[in-house]
């Protein structure tokens, strides 16, 4: 975790995903609830036509599968805070809660629902998300410490679209330079960035393999509130440092992130940012 950040490391590799929610609902966590509407339009955008093979959509540090859940499931991310929160659920084991999360999830699944590959160190968040049917396939490997194994690149090969909502804080150009080269056609990487950290040494890594990045300036994305007074300081420091402006966005209790697009030019001549996600 980044110096100034609170660690909430014990959160993130449970049986389950109740810890996590009970502990980031308070703080309003709120990332993959603004990521949803931008990744499914995403995923539309590169899928064929109806019928066609669904596009593969790669999430890097999917954590219990949140993502994977928004993206091709009727569900918000406030249902899901209560939902797992809620008494119902409290008293059931791991098994029985994967059990009813299939039957919970199984009935609200999309039409063309995207083929997911979740990727991330917490093997038992990975386990989760599997069996309860929200990843198609999962891998707990660490990309920035050891090269991808020969089945993970096999499952990302036809990835379309990468993304990414609060992964950047611990990763480098090294994953994602893992993941791209290893895909038949270039994909696209979608990266939701806390504006206390740089995009640049990615965006950087990303254009050697022909992906031009850009940003998205309609707005930023409150990501959650800050959990004391210090973590706010040491926010409001590294935003101005990074020479952006934190009134009215981290001066006023929340960290934010920025969106970053990256795609191959003749995409981004084809279908401007601003036409992809109108601002509103």
């Amino acid at each position: 975790m980044t110096s100034g950040m609170t660690s909430f490391d014990k959160i993130y590799d449970q049986p389950d995903p109740r810890a996590y929610f009970t502990v980031l609902g308070p703080l309003e966590y709120q990332t993959p609830h603004h990521a949803q509407s931008v990744f499914r339009r995403m995923a539309e955008t590169l899928g064929g036509p109806p019928g066609d093979e669904p596009p593969t959509v790669v999430d890097i540090c999917c954590s219990y599968g949140i993502n994977a859940a928004l993206l091709n499931h009727d569900v918000t991310l406030d249902e899901l805070y209560t939902r797992y929160t809620s008494p119902q659920v409290a008293p059931l084991t791991t098994a029985e809660l994967i059990e009813d999360d299939r039957a919970y999830f199984a009935a609200r699944r999309r039409p063309g629902a995207a083929r997911v590959v979740g990727i991330d160190v917490a093997a038992q968040a990975v386990s989760y998300a599997q069996a309860a049917g929200l990843l198609d396939e999962g891998f707990a490997e660490n990309l920035e410490t050891a090269e991808p194994s020969g089945e993970l690149l096999r499952q990302t090969r036809r990835a379309r679209l990468i993304t990414i909502t609060g992964g950047t804080t611990f990763l480098s150009a090294r994953t994602l330079k893992a993941l791209t080269a290893g895909t038949d056609t270039p994909p696209w990487v979608a990266s939701f960035v806390l504006r206390t950290a740089s995009y640049e040494p990615i965006a950087d890594a990303l254009a050697a393999h022909g992906l031009s990045t850009e940003k998205y300036t309609a707005r930023t994305f409150p990501q959650r509130h800050f959990s004391g007074p210090e973590e706010q300081r040491y926010a409001v420091e590294a935003v101005e440092a990074a020479g952006e402006d934190p009134r009215g966005k981290e001066t006023e209790g929340y960290f934010h992130t920025t969106l970053y697009l990256s795609r191959p030019p003749q995409d981004a001549a084809a279908l401007p940012l601003t036409e992809l996600l109108p601002p509103g």
